[in-house]
């Protein structure tokens, strides 16, 4: 058989070798397919086993255990006029009462030696918003549920100080939803901790950071991809932009130190600072993501513009910013979900300090959800594991709200031409 006669035969398409060829295609692209599908479950299955660990040791922050104790307030030593808890002065009142001291009283005589083991300062603040709920209290003996204390209740969920367990058996318990945890702020004891100080603290961060970032990385973009002319120095900022959004973060902690703290003095600790820090973080992401965006519009769009007569600035604004919004929020969506797990910048301005109180504005001491598990899980005492968890639950939830929200408003003003 002549060569031309051999490679037909080859090229034939029910010749043993065409299908040979054929079945080898169909065989690498099932195993193609083999692969990615095992990629993907294999990352579900991480995903997965993350979700279920987080929530199978953080879904018990969302609980506390409560044990029922007898007072008897005229006999206890509390004194504390009726009065005073009706006025603007009331949780200061009962805050100043020594109502430890009643709680203590009154579990020794109910569950013997020790019986103060089971009640802390979570004890003595719902005894007191009881208290101003009811003054009538004062003036009987009154049998009332209160949360027990950091140990009582890690012995109550998990295996915990055999003394305690031994208390707990005698006392009446169940289990109630800790709407504290998400209403209060850092504490020292475990049982009175909550995550509201720092969501409230990411919340006006964020709000700093998308508020400077965004509509500059935007402008940005479109000045590098529409007006500005191609030189030595576009091509000197494009190329910084793209190494900056490759720089650790720790870096523009140092640079807000020493920028936004040192040399501006503006305050430590503050979501101004912070929202600085992270914007500069932010910016290069954003700026990248809108230039892509604005490449993929058609030049047709452009031509159209200025051929029924509009500026270049009708141009870019009307017609060219509008069908790349839904490409730049995608960039923005992946900037606001960076910073909003970052800590190591966080750590540099000051931003791990002990907040009792909720920051009021954007200027006031505060801290962050990534930093307030940070500071939690270094915490020797038990009761701070499953609040280091479930406040991984809130910040998960957060940014899945935040990013739904941005999704929301990207898929709001996409165009289809």
């Amino acid at each position: 058989m002549s060569n031309a006669a051999a490679t037909a035969a080859m090229n034939r398409w029910t010749g043993d070798a065409m299908q040979k060829r054929v079945a080898g295609r169909y065989a690498a692209e099932r195993r193609f397919r083999f692969f990615g599908l095992a990629a993907v479950s294999l990352s579900v299955a991480f995903l997965a086993f993350l979700l279920i660990n987080m929530a199978w040791k953080g879904l018990g922050g969302f609980t506390q255990t409560e044990t029922k104790l007898v007072i008897d307030f005229p006999r206890s030593d509390l004194l504390l006029d009726p009065a005073t808890l009706r006025g603007p002065q009331a949780e200061e009142s009962v805050a100043s009462a020594g109502l430890e001291g009643v709680l203590e009283k009154a579990a020794v005589a109910q569950f013997g030696e020790g019986g103060g083991k089971l009640f802390g300062g979570a004890s003595a603040r719902a005894l007191g918003k009881q208290l101003i709920a009811d003054p009538t209290l004062l003036g009987r003996k009154a049998e009332l549920w209160l949360p027990v204390s950091s140990k009582a209740d890690v012995a109550a969920k998990h295996d915990g100080d055999p003394d305690i367990e031994r208390l707990l058996a005698k006392a009446e318990t169940k289990s109630a939803f800790n709407s504290g945890f998400l209403t209060s702020s850092d504490a020292t004891d475990p049982s009175e901790v909550g995550v509201w100080g720092a969501l409230k603290g990411s919340f006006l961060t964020i709000l700093v950071t998308m508020g400077l970032a965004f509509p500059i990385g935007v402008l940005a973009a479109l000045y590098l991809e529409e007006f500005a002319t191609r030189n030595r120095l576009t091509d000197l900022i494009e190329v910084s932009i793209n190494n900056l959004a490759a720089v650790p973060s720790i870096i523009f902690g140092l640079l807000g130190l020493a920028v936004f703290l040192n040399f501006m003095h503006l305050p430590r600790s503050a979501p101004l600072v912070g929202g600085f820090t992270l914007a500069l973080m932010t910016f290069p992401v954003i700026v990248i993501a809108g230039r892509n965006a604005i490449k993929s519009v058609p030049p047709s769009i452009r031509d159209a513009a200025l051929g029924v007569g509009a500026s270049k600035m009708q141009v870019v604004f009307h017609h060219v910013l509008p069908l790349a919004f839904p490409g730049i929020m995608t960039g923005s969506i992946i900037g606001m979900a960076r910073a909003l797990g970052e800590t190591a910048p966080l750590l540099m301005i000051g931003m791990r300090a002990f907040i009792a109180t909720p920051p009021s504005g954007i200027t006031e001491p505060a801290t962050v959800l990534p930093m307030q598990i940070f500071l939690w899980s270094d915490e020797v005492d038990r009761g701070f594991v499953e609040k280091t968890s479930a406040a991984i639950i809130v910040l998960l939830v957060f940014m899945l709200l935040m990013n739904g929200l941005a999704i929301y408003l990207r898929n709001k003003f996409e165009r289809r031409w």
